[in-house]
């Protein structure tokens, strides 16, 4: 009986452990994200420096081949409005189906929705005009980058709820990092294709970083919150 009860508290005492390592994770790149984007702003219009996106296109321009350029307008197209917009749909009508997941609809709408109105305040605010060298006319602001910010929110969350929901740690950690991968791959795109500064890029990750994990938040709240009545309905 004492050995068990002891082995309880180590199991608890791990998860405490695991939980409290999570949490200061989450909120460094919360913290890392605000000072990212706050960076990003005073770097292109306070401090007006453009060694970094010259820098960026320079080195795009040296891995720049038509096959590269094929497999970037492909990569590009799953941050753009058109996938965005049915991606979100297709997900959430899928997580209506299980009854457990059916939540994680209101999440994906909600998180896409808020974000893509967050992102075209910001670029109707900042008012940066696209550069001039662009492989393909899109119309626009150029700060923060739609694809970066709109399609980071969507992708992290689907990092997100493969996080929380499968229970094998290789095969959750292989897909997280392979969802990441992707999220990169999108944002540079935009910079060699010549749509986007890198700053628009680092700028766009960052808000839609940000504004995700406040949306998780909020959606989670509002979900205990929701649970908590229906189980007194039921008590009643």
């Amino acid at each position: 009986m004492q050995q068990e009860i002891e082995q309880k508290s180590k199991n608890a005492g791990a998860f405490l452990a695991v939980v409290s390592l999570q949490m200061m994770v989450l909120w460094l790149v919360f913290v890392g994200s605000a000072f990212l984007f706050f960076w990003m702003a005073t770097v292109v219009f306070i401090e007006q420096e453009k060694e970094l996106d010259q820098a960026a296109f320079a080195f795009a321009a040296d891995l720049t081949d038509p096959q590269t350029t094929e497999v970037m307008y492909f990569i590009t197209f799953f941050g753009s409005k058109d996938f965005l917009i049915y991606g979100s749909l297709g997900l959430a009508f899928l997580f209506l189906v299980f009854k457990k997941w059916r939540f994680y609809s209101l999440k994906i709408i909600a998180i896409s929705a808020t974000t893509t109105l967050f992102n075209q305040s910001m670029k109707f605010l900042f008012d940066r005009p696209r550069p001039e060298t662009a492989f393909l006319e899109q119309g626009g602001n150029s700060f923060p980058s739609g694809h970066a910010m709109i399609g980071g929110a969507f992708w992290g969350l689907l990092v997100y709820l493969v996080w929380t929901n499968l229970h094998n740690k290789w095969l959750k950690l292989t897909l997280c990092l392979l969802l990441s991968i992707w999220i990169f791959l999108i944002g540079f795109s935009r910079v060699y294709l010549n749509v986007h500064y890198a700053s628009d890029v680092l700028a766009g990750w960052a808000a839609g970083i940000f504004w995700l994990i406040i949306a998780i938040f909020l959606l989670n709240k509002l979900q205990q919150r929701l649970g908590r009545r229906v189980d007194k309905q039921m008590e009643n």
